[in-house]
């Protein structure tokens, strides 16, 4: 994708209640991996802040009031606005990502 170690990525988080860390964390690539999907699964939640709710609600920008807009037509398709909308679509990753290979 956007920082070409795969054409196509899934990743899974699991939570359980009470627990502010992660589970497990799984990456799927889809057999379209430049990369062991087990590298990102161990050096992924180190990049969102441990990958805590709290880290990923904020690295996304989550508790500004800019998702109601989605709610008309989706967000397919649609570029990031200047207050931030649509931002769960960054790539601010890339670089990062790129490191690991």
């Amino acid at each position: 994708m956007a920082a070409g170690l795969a054409d196509r990525c899934t990743i899974q988080i699991s939570y359980a209640i009470g627990v502010s860390k992660p589970l497990s964390v799984h990456v799927d690539l889809h057999g379209t991996g430049k990369i062991d999907p087990a590298v990102l699964e161990e050096k992924l939640p180190a990049m969102i802040g441990g990958a805590t709710p709290r880290a990923i609600r904020e690295h996304l920008g989550l508790n500004k009031p800019i998702y109601a807009r989605t709610t008309a037509y989706g967000h397919f398709g649609r570029e990031p606005d200047a207050d931030g909308g649509f931002g769960w679509e960054k790539v601010d990753l890339v670089d990062r990502l790129r490191a690991l290979v």
